[in-house]
């Protein structure tokens, strides 16, 4: 993967998880309530109708969480297109430890309450960022040694 695409899908992840942090906080407030419902049955595998939006302790918390993912998102964008995009070996180390500093906890907590299809959700999520730096640090690999 050269730079530039590895650049891109990492602003395309960050864009994403901007846009699912505000979906989670429109949720409250808006049609989105369904869909969200129905994430939070997911993750609690299976799909049984059991997990909503029903106490406004799951309303804080929904707000707090969406707001941070609204702020990694944007964080990873400026970390990308601020140091990954002139320096990628220091801008994937910083992204790097931040989405594993995310996920670790996250994946952890979601399993020791019983939401362990969080994890499988995690995963995907964490790939989108993990995968375009790898991937283009293969490629930066081969070049040097195409080059050597």
């Amino acid at each position: 993967m050269t730079h530039d695409t590895a650049t891109k899908a990492l602003k395309g992840a960050a864009l994403a998880t901007v846009l699912f942090g505000l979906a989670m906080v429109l949720a409250l407030i808006t049609p989105l309530r369904a869909v969200f419902e129905i994430f939070l049955d997911l993750v609690h595998y299976p799909l049984d109708g059991q997990q909503g939006l029903t106490s406004d302790s799951a309303h804080v918390l929904t707000a707090i969480s969406g707001g941070l993912l609204v702020g990694l998102g944007a964080l990873i964008w400026g970390i990308t297109q601020e140091v990954y995009a002139k320096r990628p070996d220091i801008g994937a180390r910083i992204i790097l430890v931040g989405v594993f500093a995310w996920y670790l906890p996250d994946s952890f907590g979601s399993y020791m309450v019983g939401a362990w299809f969080n994890m499988v959700l995690n995963t995907g999520f964490l790939a989108i960022f993990v995968l375009p730096i790898l991937l283009h640090r293969q490629s930066s690999k081969k070049t040097v040694l195409a080059q050597g």
